[in-house]
């Protein structure tokens, strides 16, 4: 039977219930149109999988609901927003079904386990907000620790605290008194000021410019402009002043890196934080959406989606990956920054005595070094566990295959994106939600404000 679609380059691993007991098992689903159970029995895939399925597999396998049933809401990507929409809409009694092009769940929080070590496998996630509503409903689905973001910065050898307060001001000058660092900074201040009146520049033309006002010449030199050099692939004076709207400057002396009233990790990684939000959802983790044949039907307002393993209906899409690529570029490609991980096991318990540490000068090549178990172990108990897990973090530009990261918002990528907007608009009953989605850099708190302050329909559904 000829398929409808093209098939995910990976493997496509499903839920799959047995009607002997409720455990869990997978189907791999290859790129040579059959399925591979675990039990070696290989099956073509097609419309009428499931009858293939019960034939031959010895077990009697049950297709999962992905395959056999309609549902509220697909949602396409299985990251922060498209888990925290689904634990939103499976409460409010939706059914949902989420997909994700990975062979995870979780998105950008999934963590790896090492040993005791939860390794944050796409960089550091910290989070952190002022919102009392917001902090309860993460704690109501997992416990946080009392992780407090205290990074530190190391210019040619020589470590300084962050953000930059009273013991960086200290470090870099030997000064002692909010009054002297004040003095400091000011006088530093006009020098960029005068600088700039000299050059007849009224307004900041560049991210150099930008900082010197904000910061002074010392500490951009040392811990400003090799770091942000780094991490754009570009020089200072060929950044937008807008990257740096602001710098926090404390005049006491307070390495925590946030002013959020609340902050930690969830208590044994951020997996037990997603697989929460989706335990009452179906999901199916590597495939690609944008692979599968969707057709709306404007009579019913529903969606028939057809794929390796899938038909069927929604009456709703959610939406979290990158706009353009849904639109299929039609516009052109926006532009990303992305983050190549270097991570090594170490036979020691205590790398370097802090979770975040920058590294600041362009003479070494990354950007930052990870140490992850500091994020869940603290004091002696960091000794508990006798190897450690680092991760050093290389930024580059984005091509196609990577993983995108930052959405890189000049003028040029901000009118893009927008002609874009403006498709997704005429979308019938699309939702696009997420960093990737509206090509906006996101904390994970804000993700779950918008998410918790979303009207989610249920009225119209046609599979009630």
């Amino acid at each position: 039977m000829k398929n409808l679609v093209e098939f995910s380059p990976a493997p496509i691993y499903i839920k799959l219930p047995t009607n002997k007991s409720s455990t869990r098992r997978l189907i791999y689903l290859s790129t040579n149109s059959h399925a591979e159970t675990n039990n070696d029995h290989k099956v073509h895939t097609s419309h009428i999988f499931s009858l293939y399925l019960q034939q031959i597999c010895k077990t009697n396998y049950m297709l999962p609901e992905a395959i056999k049933n309609e549902y509220d809401y697909i949602i396409v990507g299985a990251g922060l927003f498209g888990a925290a929409f689904a634990y939103k809409a499976s409460q409010k009694g939706c059914r949902c079904l989420v997909l994700d092009r990975r062979q995870h769940t979780g998105g950008n929080l999934y963590c790896q386990e090492a040993g005791g070590i939860h390794v944050h496998k796409y960089g550091a996630h910290i989070f952190h907000t002022s919102n009392k509503e917001v902090w309860d409903f993460v704690n109501a689905i997992t416990p946080f620790n009392r992780y407090t973001n205290s990074p530190l910065a190391c210019f040619e050898g020589k470590l300084y605290n962050l953000p930059f307060n009273m013991n960086t001001f200290y470090q870099m000058w030997g000064v002692r008194t909010p009054e002297e660092a004040q003095r400091r900074l000011d006088e530093q201040r006009r020098e960029a000021h005068e600088a700039m009146r000299k050059a007849g520049v009224e307004e900041p033309r560049n991210l150099e410019e930008q900082a010197l006002l904000l910061i002074g010449r010392d500490i951009y030199e040392r811990l400003i402009k090799g770091y942000s050099e780094k991490q754009w692939g570009r020089r200072c004076t060929e950044l937008p002043a807008f990257i740096i709207r602001r710098l926090p400057v404390r005049m006491v002396f307070d390495n925590n890196y946030f002013n959020d009233t609340y902050q930690g990790i969830p208590i044994g990684g951020y997996n037990r934080l997603t697989d929460i939000m989706l335990k009452d959802a179906d999901t199916i983790t590597g495939i690609d959406f944008l692979h599968c044949h969707r057709i709306w039907d404007p009579e019913s307002s529903t969606y028939h989606l057809t794929g390796p393993g899938i038909d069927t209906r929604c009456h709703y899409i959610v939406f979290t990956g990158c706009i353009d690529e849904y639109f299929n570029y039609c516009h052109g490609a926006l532009e990303y920054r992305t983050v190549r991980f270097e991570t090594e096991d170490l036979n020691m318990p205590n790398y370097q005595g802090n979770a975040v540490v920058n590294y600041t000068d362009t003479s070494v090549p990354y950007t930052r070094i990870i140490e992850h178990k500091h994020f869940e172990s603290f004091g002696q108990a960091v000794y508990d566990i006798p190897h450690t897990v680092i991760s050093r973090e290389y930024s580059t530009e984005w091509k196609s295959g990577m993983e995108p990261y930052y959405p890189v918002n000049d003028d040029r990528n901000n009118r893009l994106y927008q002609q874009y907007k403006k498709l997704s608009e005429n979308e019938p009953h699309v939702i696009f939600g997420g960093r990737l989605a509206e090509y906006k850099y996101y904390d994970m708190a804000p993700i779950l404000e918008k998410v918790l302050s979303m009207e989610i329909p249920t009225s119209a559904n046609p599979f009630r």
